[in-house]
């Protein structure tokens, strides 16, 4: 019997050493490598002599009579034509990121972290499916009582409740009315870990859908590694990747990622996938976004947004309602921006603060916004404006913590500052929409129309823009600026002092 051979793979990229290294050659991380061992294929390869042989035969100086003939391979006209109707999932959020709803026999991976709500995204999408679909609901890393006790917080099965008795915790169903059309009828839950025990049970009760939670806790027998490996999740994965393709099952799989954020695994777990979804947002806030980096059936940057409530995750229709402040009572140093997340435009609302520093280097930090770009326009107020910026501590936040990173709302962010550095208020229906160059000149952005068209439905009356591009009439005062500073002037106009203004008060 002939001695398994050893390999080591990188943890990160997946690349394959022959012998262990403390660097890994490919990705330059450390201690990466773990020791595999292979398998041997069931395939008999053909030999080197045989492919020789061929060659031979080929090359032998004989004319080919014969025209040439494929023997696997078909033209686009021999292919049939077949229209593939997609699947809602019961979520417009969810189906605006894959690109109108689930493409049947697709696999789609969704990576988050931890408790950001990959589980109840799922099974919330599971229990609308099955009123439709035949739907298998596997869970590693959940009982299926805790699958169930969640599933009737979320209104997917029967209500529960958790007695205490005795320092004993038992559950017991209660017989609250329930609406017989918000429970998944024909949605089933495997707790189960072993790859073969699930290939059976999809092979048996062939499922329209299957959801996998999550690839790093299912294992394949056969492999000597522990399971969420780098061997383990690209053997699985490609065994589920098979499936779906030859038996036209849909799978949705959920991905742990690592403490960069990426899913952790090999980069091929990427790959193999027909789309990749991450689900992101601060685990003190409220809202969620979802958002796709790899679709094979549709766009790659559109964003879904849900709100996460006591009875689960919520989609949010008009996301420019949660990320834009009180209008009614502006502060100093606010302005807002209509950022573009896709073909999604959302207007948001940019808090700036400037106070004298106490240190010898002033500070700056940005929440929901670009450190590099922050620091880029405080030079230029302070070359082109005459802002000493240097001298001033600079605090820049977006409402809500919306990551609002484009360069569109570059002169959202110079106003907001230049007006709490003035302690002025801009006008609450102005909106800012602009790139800053390093010269002080306010360039255009791309997505202007829908920009206007979603200020002007929000009820805004004026937009400060750049200078040189045409737009429709849209119901909304446009007001076109090349420079800066020409923006300052017409966001935060000058206040003169009035007579009551010179008069003392009364109190003095």
């Amino acid at each position: 019997m002939a001695k398994p051979k050893t390999f080591f793979t990188c943890n990160e990229c997946g690349a394959e050493s022959p012998q262990w290294f403390g660097k890994c050659p490919a990705c330059g991380t450390y201690n990466s490598l773990e020791e595999q061992i292979s398998i041997q294929s069931s395939v008999d390869v053909p030999s080197r002599g045989g492919v020789s042989s061929w060659q031979s035969t080929q090359s032998n100086g004989k004319s080919h009579t014969k025209p040439a003939k494929a023997r696997a391979s078909l033209t686009f006209d021999q292919i049939t034509d077949r229209q593939i109707a997609r699947w809602e999932s019961g979520y417009e959020e969810l189906d605006r990121v894959l690109g109108g709803g689930i493409v049947p026999g697709s696999m789609v991976l969704i990576g988050g972290d931890p408790g950001i709500g990959k589980s109840t995204l799922l099974l919330q999408v599971s229990n609308q499916l099955a009123q439709k679909y035949r739907i298998l609901y596997v869970t590693g890393e959940e009982s299926g009582q805790q699958v169930k006790l969640r599933a009737s917080r979320l209104g997917v099965s029967k209500p529960l409740s958790v007695v205490n008795e005795e320092n004993v915790t038992v559950v017991v169903e209660t017989t609250l009315p329930i609406d017989p059309d918000s429970i998944g009828a024909d949605l089933y839950v495997l707790p189960e870990t072993d790859l073969e025990e699930i290939l059976r049970e999809i092979d048996s009760l062939k499922p329209n859908v299957a959801v996998i939670d999550s690839i790093q806790t299912v294992f394949f027998p056969a492999l000597t590694s522990a399971p969420g490996s780098v061997a383990q999740v690209r053997e699985c994965t490609a065994a589920l990747m098979k499936v779906a393709k030859h038996e036209d099952v849909t799978m949705l799989i959920v991905g742990h990622v690592t403490k960069e954020g990426a899913i952790a695994g090999p980069k091929v777990l990427e790959h193999l996938v027909d789309t990749v979804l991450y689900f992101e947002g601060d685990r003190f806030a409220s809202h969620r976004l979802l958002r796709t980096v790899k679709n094979r059936f549709g766009a790659t940057h559109e964003i879904g947004i849900f709100e996460m409530v006591a009875e689960g995750l919520r989609e949010v229709s008009n996301p420019s309602e949660l990320f834009l402040g009180n209008r009614d009572d502006p502060a100093p140093g606010t302005a807002i921006v209509v950022a573009c997340e896709g073909t999604r435009p959302i207007v948001v609302e940019l808090q700036a603060l400037v106070s004298p520093t106490s240190y010898p280097s002033p500070r700056r930090a940005g929440t929901g916004v670009d450190y590099n770009r922050l620091v880029q326009i405080l030079a230029v107020l302070e070359k082109r404006v005459g802002i000493p910026m240097s001298k001033l501590d600079s605090y820049v936040a977006s409402a809500g913590g919306l990551n609002v990173e484009e360069p569109a709302v570059d002169l959202g962010i110079a106003i907001a500052i230049v007006a709490s550095f003035r302690d002025r208020i801009v006008d609450p229906g102005t909106v800012l929409i602009g790139e800053v160059g390093l010269g002080g000149q306010v360039r255009s952005v791309s997505q202007m129309e829908l920009r206007l068209k979603e200020a002007a439905k929000l009820g805004f009356k004026r937009a400060i823009v750049p200078k040189g591009t045409k737009f429709p009439d849209l119901n909304i005062e446009i007001l076109q600026v090349s420079k800066v500073i020409d923006a300052i002037i017409a966001a935060i106009p000058h206040q003169e002092l009035t007579a009551d203004d010179l008069e003392p008060d009364e109190d003095e």
